[in-house]
């Protein structure tokens, strides 16, 4: 007998999404029955990725060991993490005022979003919101902030404790990361049926309207076009070249052993998916130990979002163009300092930065109805950014280990 053809996960993945865009245009009427597909998915996703993520922290910075060498391996981290989001800010801020996407572009509005209107949170609030009131509220909020705060802390502590304390806990918090790699891998499988759920719902709910048919593919086409073009001068101009000036090594033979997380994140819009895959390649093919890799990738997962603070930047400045308003030059450097705290404590799973949008666009007094007109584009989007979160994470922990000594097969 011939061998059993199969199919990878993500040509599958491909395949559902693609009969989620045909069942949502010529079947819409019937989407509120497969509705409940996306929903398990999704709520699967953010099921896991609250102990994932903590668990993963935990473990990486109690393995570090020494306070000096947490304190230099934190530190190269997140200046690495801050710059480029910073970055991609910017060139989504130069990108949008050249191209003017939204300057003369009649974008008409089918609803108004309701549903984020409750997300007002001041820039100063956010910053409080880093210590945690109850920590367990905040996992159960999904706050990712306080989340990752307080999990290096636990870490640290985990490194200064008796050395019974420290084997025990160590022991515990490796064996909670691996069944939750487990669970993780376990709702990945569903991604085909859950992305067919999300993606035939978000096209049905304009396919019976002409008119918005229209707008979802043609209006909305130079600002996907944008965000997009962005994200790949980013992630293929920006980061390859800052990873050559640090690392003199070539960026994209890193991108071609790291190819299955990167595929997976853009197929599942999910950068959480990938966080095992990425783990594992980093260390057995790259060469990255794990210590380093069990710190830089779990929060790079929350804390570096170069793709999803370029997509706030851009959309903040295309609805402001779409409803006919200048905005200054401080009001756009208060869109650039937001937008990137807002992608720090954005959450890695499928659309969680549409949600923290709300809070870029209540800094500079935009409607919050504005989210509507991207919303039906905003799964591929989705995708590609992503794909340069997790683009992001990856060169910088490889960064940091060239930086501290570690010999990288590259």
């Amino acid at each position: 007998m011939g061998k059993k053809f199969k199919l990878t996960l993500p040509w599958q993945i491909l395949i559902g999404i693609l009969l989620g865009i045909l069942y949502g245009i010529f079947g819409h009427e019937y989407t509120q029955y497969t509705n409940w597909l996306g929903e398990i998915f999704l709520r699967g996703l953010q099921m896991v990725v609250i102990p994932l993520v903590f668990s993963a922290l935990v473990m990486g910075v109690s393995s570090i060991g020494e306070s000096t060498d947490l304190g230099r391996i934190a530190g190269k981290t997140f200046a690495y993490y801050i710059l480029t989001t910073l970055m991609a800010c910017i060139l989504g801020l130069l990108l949008v005022n050249i191209f003017e996407p939204g300057v003369g572009v009649d974008l008409k509005l089918q609803e108004t979003i309701t549903s984020v209107a409750s997300t007002k949170v001041s820039f100063m609030d956010q910053m409080l919101s880093i210590v945690p009131s109850n920590v367990v509220k905040a996992m159960a909020d999904g706050q990712m902030l306080p989340v990752i705060f307080f999990a290096i802390l636990f870490g640290y502590f985990i490194t200064v404790s008796s050395p019974k304390s420290r084997t025990s806990l160590t022991d515990f918090f490796n064996g909670l990361y691996e069944v939750m790699i487990k669970i993780t891998f376990l709702v990945i499988k569903f991604a085909p049926v859950g992305l067919f759920g999300v993606v035939s719902k978000m096209v049905g709910s304009h396919a019976g309207n002409t008119e918005a048919l229209q707008t979802m593919f043609g209006s909305l086409g130079i600002y996907a076009a944008i965000i997009a073009g962005g994200c790949l001068i980013h992630g293929l101009g920006v980061l390859p070249a800052i990873f050559l000036l640090l690392t003199r090594r070539n960026p994209f033979k890193l991108m071609q052993q790291v190819g299955t997380g990167l595929m997976t994140t853009f197929w599942t819009a999910s950068s959480a998916a990938s966080l095992p895959i990425n783990l594992q390649d980093l260390q057995e093919k790259t060469g990255v130990s794990r210590k380093i890799a069990g710190f830089c990738l779990p929060l790079g997962n929350t804390v570096n979002m170069n793709g999803t603070a370029l997509f706030e930047s851009v959309t903040a400045i295309f609805i402001a163009q779409a409803y006919g308003i200048d905005l200054t030059l401080v009001q756009q450097i208060v869109i650039i300092l937001t937008s990137l705290l807002a992608a720090i404590g954005s959450a890695g799973i499928p659309l969680a930065g549409l949600v923290m949008l709300a809070v870029v666009l209540n800094a500079v007094g935009l409607p919050l109805e504005g989210i509507g007109l991207v919303l039906v584009v905003q799964q591929p989007l989705d995708m590609i950014r992503s794909a340069v979160n997790v683009w992001g994470d990856v060169t910088g922990a490889v960064i940091v280990a060239k930086s501290e000594g570690e010999t990288i097969n590259l």
